[in-house]
């Protein structure tokens, strides 16, 4: 299937500088979001739980309008949720759909709660998706130095006819124009996304970094010489895949690196391994992965407090201040 990118000299940025836009949440990606836009010329308001919300007086102290849910979204001409997925149908449901006007249009940073029927939208409205390649931060990042992430972007309803207008004109004003806006649709976003965390991102690699890291000192070898050899050099490794591929991070490593890698890899990496992720993905594309987060949420998170406290590793975590403490400059800007 051929593979639709736009860029900025695809778009007309006046779709969106003579809307307003209703930035709801101002959290991972909600700060980038409405920072970019703002820089970008577009006008932008806040909609948050209320203006004394940590998230509310962060965007206060930003300089931006900070009004309630529902008062944003009746201000608005174009509405986005950034909010967290297992929250998103609560407050659709009270504060955004009972004021959403008529020929609005509703964005959503991620698909989960639309496309698996969490929440359905009103068919007239414009209903799009902007998913940038990267977490808030970097996105802002990336706009002030004068670049851009790459974007995913879907138009699930065209209730105005401008739904692709003002979905690549708010993907541009975002700084993605600059690097990639690529077409996609609300399921494959969603469902590749998902899998892509649990299968390699936040399930995969930190799973396998701690196995090797408990590996080394249960042998008797130092944390803080297992910790580098298992963690800290993971940055090097997936910088090098980042900025060319695994064949040329391959090319730039050692022979005994390279011959090494093959030969595990084939031992880590199995049948059975690559079985196990295709279970993972059924669970995400039948919904059971997304109804176990909202039920979970409607239970006050017992079953994620249980794993954050089974995943909590005190031990790993002290060396890990200990080897950075080597290093200041690599404190965390959050």
């Amino acid at each position: 299937m051929a593979l639709t990118v736009y860029t900025d000299k695809d778009v007309d940025m006046g779709v969106l500088k003579e809307r307003r836009v209703a930035i709801l949440g101002y959290g991972n990606q909600g700060h980038a979001h409405a920072l970019n836009l703002r820089d970008s010329g577009v006008d932008v308001i806040i909609g948050a739980r209320d203006q004394m919300s940590p998230s509310g007086a962060r965007a206060k102290q930003a300089g931006f309008e900070v009004l309630s849910y529902a008062e944003a979204t009746m201000a608005a001409d174009v509405v986005m949720m950034t909010l967290p997925d297992e929250h998103i149908p609560s407050v659709y449901k009270d504060h955004v759909a009972p004021h959403l006007k008529r020929g609005a249009a509703l964005g959503f940073a991620h698909g989960l709660a639309v496309h698996f029927g969490h929440i359905t939208p009103s068919d007239d409205v414009d209903l799009f998706l902007i998913g940038p390649k990267g977490a808030g931060r970097w996105l802002r990042a990336e706009y002030e130095a004068g670049r851009g992430l790459a974007c995913l972007v879907a138009v699930e309803n065209d209730a105005t006819g401008h739904a692709k207008s003002i979905a690549l004109a708010y993907a541009s004003g975002l700084g993605c124009g600059r690097a990639g806006m690529v077409e996609t649709s609300f399921r494959e976003e969603c469902e590749t996304d998902l899998f892509g965390e649990q299968a390699v991102l936040c399930g995969g690699i930190p799973d396998l970094i701690e196995a090797g890291y408990d590996t080394l000192v249960e042998a008797g070898y130092s944390p803080e010489v297992a910790y580098f050899e298992c963690l800290h050099e993971a940055k090097l490794i997936v910088d090098l895949m980042f900025e060319a591929g695994p064949q040329a991070m391959r090319k730039a490593i050692s022979n005994t690196a390279e011959y090494g890698g093959y030969l595990a890899g084939e031992t880590l990496v199995t049948e059975e391994t690559r079985a196990r992720m295709k279970d993972i993905l059924s669970d995400i594309q039948s919904g059971a992965f997304a109804q176990k987060l909202m039920d979970d949420t409607a239970r006050k998170s017992p079953h994620l407090d249980q794993l954050r406290e089974r995943y909590h590793k005190p031990d790993l975590e002290a060396v890990g201040v200990r080897v950075r403490g080597l290093m200041p400059w690599l404190s965390p800007k959050r």
